[in-house]
């Protein structure tokens, strides 16, 4: 147990090592002493040498000996201990399991990292425990708005571990999506949790400045380099010297600016405008746009050398269209920061307007879903947004039609799907992908936006035999 005052001990167990650390990571920001294991044989190796912990959190489905297995074993060491069990997403049977085993509480995989927090907070609470924040920071809830990426669809999970393996490299990265999809909070994400950390996180929007000023503002200048230069520049890239850059829609950068770029990253050192002197600068460079960069280099609009230094680790973003089953969690965290910042108590939606936040095709992406949220608490007197607060369609669009294997097509499949639940609608699709591809389970992973260990994993759950390839 933890002495008062310390920060409270975590023994994080899952054999995905890169979701385990991404975990972690956001668990230490929280102040948590975390410590790792990739199996249960190791989890009761750290509990013997690093022992005894606050709490476990474990993932239910490892080779090996399973994450009941190790709830038993911590429970028989600690009657009171806190085991957290992630089990896979919709699989009730699992987790009620979990539970008659002693696991405290179960979070859904993909889990939102949010919940994940709250959950582990509130449950250390009971016992007094919470993690310590550093000197003059302010609580976790009352942050205005949560830095983390939310979500728990497959598409995210992915980014998210994306971020989680490039964040500790040196690696360059490049952001690729749609306006409004959140690439600048991925670049704060990838900084938050590199080496970098502690030093600055410079962000500019190369389409937001001419040609000579995004010069100057990048590389900086020496007094009386032009008309105006009263006083010397140091220029972003020296102001970011140890920490990260992010270039937001680089795209849009003269062929010129693409030239001095290429020799800043290629050299490390910057010329400012009006002067002959490089100036050595240590930088990570994260870049960012919404436009086809490989089409621009195709087209002779973008140097392919400057191409292949940006995207030495591409992070593709996907459109809020595409991963609806995030709306609400979205819709649930954009009302308790914005509740919080307009001084407001709890604002719920009623299912007629979340029925329309649902089926909007969201043009604008988050930033748009956080503006409407944003309007519609404002405007609602009580306490319930409607669907009066919504600048939106009122008309809920049904769902796609999206016929079953063997099954119908048309509005008698859909009507059918709609009464389906989450499990049953996530399984479905995951067979009508598979047969799609002729039973090809590396395809098919692909084309959920999965891994094929997690493909298998389903498969088993469901005790489906798929052909091998």
């Amino acid at each position: 147990m933890t002495e008062t005052g310390a920060p409270a001990r975590l023994l994080l167990v899952d054999d995905d090592e890169a979701a385990c650390r991404l975990l972690a990571e956001v668990l230490e920001r929280e102040a948590y002493e975390v410590v790792r294991a990739l199996s249960v044989a190791e989890a009761q190796a750290r509990l013997d040498d690093a022992g005894p912990f606050d709490a476990v959190l474990t993932d239910l489905r490892m080779p090996g000996a399973s994450g009941l297995d190790l709830v038993r074993i911590v429970r028989e060491r600690d009657p009171a201990a806190i085991v957290f069990v992630l089990t896979a997403f919709g699989d009730a049977s699992a987790a009620g399991e979990a539970i008659r085993a002693g696991a405290y509480d179960f979070v859904s995989k993909p889990y939102d990292i949010v919940e994940v927090r709250q959950a582990l907070a509130r449950a250390l609470s009971r016992r007094g425990l919470a993690p310590r924040a550093a000197e003059g920071e302010r609580p976790a809830q009352e942050e205005e708005l949560d830095p983390e990426l939310i979500g728990h669809s497959p598409a995210i999970i992915g980014v998210m571990k994306t971020v989680a393996r490039a964040a500790p490299s040196q690696a360059n990265v490049l952001i690729l999506g749609e306006t409004g999809t959140g690439k600048e909070l991925v670049a704060r994400t990838v900084h938050r949790y590199s080496e970098r950390s502690k030093g600055k996180f410079v962000a500019v929007n190369c389409s937001a400045l001419a040609e000579g000023l995004l010069e100057s503002e990048l590389f900086g200048h020496i007094k009386g380099a032009f008309t105006g230069a009263a006083a010397a520049r140091p220029g972003h890239f020296r102001e970011a010297d140890r920490g990260t850059l992010f270039l937001d829609e680089i795209g849009d950068i003269s062929p010129a600016l693409q030239s001095r770029l290429l020799r800043v990253l290629q050299e490390h050192e910057v010329v400012p405008v009006g002067s002959e002197t490089p100036v050595k600068v240590d930088v990570r460079v994260i870049a960012a746009t919404h436009r086809d960069l490989g089409a621009l280099v195709r087209e002779g609009r973008f140097r392919e050398d400057l191409y292949y230094r940006l995207h030495v680790v591409a992070v593709q973003l996907p459109p809020l269209r595409e991963r609806r089953q995030d709306i609400p969690l979205l819709i649930d965290h954009f009302l308790r920061s914005l509740a919080r910042r307009h001084d407001r108590g709890p604002v719920a939606v009623d299912s007629d307007a979340q029925a329309i936040l649902l089926s909007h095709d969201w043009p604008g992406n988050v930033r748009e879903l956080h503006n409407v949220l944003e309007r519609a608490l404002v405007l609602a007197e009580q306490d319930v947004i409607g669907p009066e607060h919504l600048p939106l369609d009122r008309r809920a669009a049904p769902p796609p039609a999206a016929p079953e294997s063997g099954g119908g097509t048309g509005a008698g499949a859909a009507d059918d799907e709609a009464q389906l639940t989450l499990a049953q609608v996530e399984r479905r699709h995951v067979l009508r992908v598979l047969k799609s591809t002729g039973g090809n389970r590396e395809r098919a992973a692909r084309v959920l936006d999965i891994s094929r260990r997690t493909l298998t994993r389903m498969l088993q759950r469901w005790e489906i035999t798929a052909p091998r390839e």
